[in-house]
């Protein structure tokens, strides 16, 4: 199954350098390119990707507001030279899948697209050490969200499960499950609380409170 992407850079050599590593590839093919937050909203809406590699900063609308401006509409890996965290927070509230450096090796790029096409939420490691030391240094919440009364007790096993980083395999694994079951557990965590996807399952979870700093086993590295 192909996967479609779309590239947003307003630099035309990267543009040129992502579309060349990803065509290399027999199941990704590179439907357009967009040079602003602006064209990329244009662009997705007319063809469709499955995925959209989104810069942060760019010219006319930059790549936060263009991310939010597409949410449910496509699954966006943001893509920046800055490695900061203001960037990650924004741009997983935004609803972006994932984060990563534009200086990754190219394998793991073509992961990050397999990964964030598949459902799943990215992040490259570097960058989740430090997004779990900025929640480690907030308060924790001094009460449960109201949403999380929603969740059933295996619900929330799930939940700080998928926020540890753990896969649907790797859950089943811990709560002798089967995948499947895990799969439609994961889908009704996302439902009721409203989330696009696991990363911003993992921020709900550290800001709820549910997760604590320290306990988090491994992180969502997903590469």
């Amino acid at each position: 199954m192909t996967i479609k992407v779309l590239i947003a850079d307003d630099q035309a050599l990267l543009r040129t350098g992502f579309r060349m590593i990803l065509e290399s590839e027999p199941d990704l093919e590179v439907v357009g390119e967009a040079s602003d937050g602006a064209e990329a909203v244009t662009a997705v809406l007319r063809l469709r990707p499955d995925v959209v590699l989104m810069d942060v900063r760019m010219p006319r609308l930059d790549g936060l507001a263009a991310t939010r401006r597409l949410t449910g509409q496509t699954r966006v890996l943001i893509l920046t030279t800055f490695d900061l965290n203001e960037y990650v927070y924004e741009a997983l509230r935004a609803g972006a899948s994932g984060f990563l450096l534009k200086d990754a090796p190219a394998d793991q790029l073509v992961t990050a697209i397999r990964v964030v096409a598949a459902g799943d939420a990215l992040l490259a490691p570097s960058i989740t050490r430090r997004l779990i030391e900025e929640f480690a240094r907030r308060p924790p919440a001094s009460s449960r969200p109201a949403a999380l009364t929603a969740l059933s007790p295996r619900e929330l096993e799930v939940m700080r499960l998928v926020a540890r980083g753990l896969s649907n395999s790797e859950i089943a694994g811990e709560l002798v499950l089967g995948e499947a079951t895990v799969k439609t557990h994961v889908s009704r965590i996302l439902q009721k609380l409203a989330l696009r996807d696991r990363a911003q399952a993992v921020v709900a979870a550290y800001e709820s409170g549910l997760l604590q700093p320290g306990r988090a086993g491994q992180p969502l590295d997903g590469v």
